[in-house]
């Protein structure tokens, strides 16, 4: 598979975050995430969720967990890619259909998400800064998205 138009780069108050996009397991969730960086979405965007040993959590526009962008939500695309350390996959609410904006990304394995939550993409860069983003639900003084681009 091509890297070509599935990066996605982001810049974090940490630093740089590469994360390898796989519409081969997540097509529509890869086209959304793209609209949406495209659009500016996630620039300023805080990690409002994060649990050491387990995963940062971005993407709600409101900072609080409970928003998502104006478009409707995703149908689940559940896949076999395992969740372990650097995996991108799709946050929701219990609806396996409620995916919208909001991603985290795994610190450590936690395969008991596996086939329940979409994978779309993994760390392939910067994994060392998303092991700095501060911890807590919610954060205080949370890190942020300064911006998101692909390419």
């Amino acid at each position: 598979m091509s890297d070509e138009g599935n990066l996605m780069n982001l810049e974090t108050t940490q630093g740089p975050v590469v994360i390898r996009m796989r519409p081969d397991l997540a097509p529509n969730h890869v086209a959304h995430i793209k609209k949406l960086v495209s659009e500016g979405f996630y620039d300023g965007v805080v990690f409002h969720r994060v649990i050491d040993g387990f995963m940062a959590q971005t993407g709600c526009p409101h900072g609080t967990g409970t928003g998502g962008s104006k478009y409707p939500d995703l149908k689940a695309e559940f896949n076999a890619a395992p969740h372990v350390r650097g995996t991108v996959s799709m946050a929701r609410a219990s609806n396996p259909h409620s995916a919208n904006s909001q991603f985290f990304i795994c610190f450590d394995n936690a395969r008991f998400l596996d086939k329940e939550y979409t994978v779309w993409g993994e760390v392939i860069s910067g994994m060392e800064n998303v092991d700095k983003i501060k911890r807590g639900e919610p954060v205080k003084d949370p890190d942020k998205i300064v911006s998101a681009k692909i390419g």
